[in-house]
């Protein structure tokens, strides 16, 4: 048996085998509520054998969503809607997660297949909220730096859709602090210029991702795993720094954080990145060895890739996203390009010889 296809137990979830559908957005809710695609979006990647399903970036509030198609968990009454996408994932023997997340500053812009450009209010967007007045690209308007009451409402936005999460079945959360969405803005020195105690020092940086893990861990069921998703450095010199992510990473795990989800960059939007294949695996290498699981994601594209990072212990689950785009059923074909007998779907056994 291929390490790739190995079981993994977090708490009280265990995962089947080391692949993960990496949270990527679809664009295709209204409103926030989710839609046919995402049935059969995300069922068809479950029944193509992955391990884990991390529902896309689902807006903790709706001045947090990326665009007006985002998934949303800031109302009850987008629980129902995603009841029956759970079940369809855990039928087929995957466990279904979802990312929790806000835009912050990048938020309110156009769907990227018509421009992705930031909405102006007029247009149907609507104001952005930041740690402080800079805007993500030039030309755009100033978010609102947040005070202290905005900022608690952040907190309790995440927590309250965490509960929601929690009602709807799924049994993995993860935070989504990376590509410069609000708990990003807030890690960067480059993002966050505020001269109070979530500004300055790296202790005042982190403060709120440290609240909002700490809130929800605490609605979040104990046995159920808890993820963060962070961008590990900015790409840009001054910027949020890997030696910063792996100090964080140990004071993520002791708030019970169960696993790092290793992304890099989309903060600074002429940063230089060197795209290459595995390109981010040493960032997972890297927190891994203070001891808390982690996540490799990245142009990660074969099934040897995918066995050779596990073996040589750099990440103890594989996040695969274009691939899965590309190829829903990549688990079941890496299975056989690595010679493990691997339960597939019954409707499908007559092409598994």
């Amino acid at each position: 048996m291929s390490k790739l296809f190995s079981s993994l137990t977090i708490r009280d979830i265990t995962l089947k085998n080391r692949i993960v559908m990496s949270p990527m957005c679809q664009y295709s809710a209204a409103e926030g509520f989710a839609s046919d695609w995402h049935l059969v979006h995300y069922g068809a990647r479950a029944s193509g054998g992955a391990g884990l399903i991390i529902m896309e970036a689902t807006a903790v509030a709706p001045e947090g969503r990326i665009t007006p198609g985002d998934m949303g968990l800031w109302s009850d009454d987008h629980i129902e809607g995603l009841k029956g996408i759970v079940s369809f994932v855990h039928q087929q023997g995957a466990v279904a997660g979802i990312q929790l997340a806000h835009a912050g500053r990048k938020a309110s812009c156009a769907l990227p297949f018509q421009g992705g450009k930031q909405l102006e209010v007029k247009q149907g967007g609507w104001s952005t909220v930041a740690p402080s007045a800079i805007p993500f690209n030039e030309g755009e308007r100033l978010p609102e730096p947040l005070d202290r009451k905005g900022i608690g409402k952040v907190i309790s936005d995440f927590r309250n859709a965490a509960i929601r999460a929690r009602e709807a079945g799924f049994r993995v959360a993860e935070i989504h602090s990376a590509h410069g969405y609000l708990l990003f803005e807030f890690l960067s020195p480059l993002s966050n210029k505020r001269n109070d105690e979530y500004g300055g020092s790296f202790d005042n940086r982190t403060r709120l991702l440290r609240e909002v893990a700490e809130a929800v861990r605490s609605v979040w069921p104990a046995g159920d795993p808890l993820f963060v998703r962070i961008s590990v450095t900015d790409w840009t010199e001054g910027g949020w720094r890997t030696e910063e992510s792996v100090r964080l990473a140990s004071i993520l795990k002791e708030i019970g954080v169960d696993l790092i989800d290793c992304s890099s960059g989309g903060n600074i939007y002429n940063a230089v990145i060197p795209f290459s294949p595995g390109y981010q695996v040493p960032f997972s290498a890297a927190v891994r060895a203070t001891g808390v699981l982690t996540g490799a994601v990245g142009l990660i594209t074969t099934a040897g890739q995918t066995e050779s990072i596990l073996q040589e212990e750099k990440a103890d689950l594989i996040l695969l996203g274009r691939e899965l785009l590309r190829n829903p059923y990549f688990p079941l074909q890496a299975a056989r390009e690595l010679g493990d007998d691997i339960s597939w779907p019954v409707q499908y056994t007559r092409a598994k010889q």
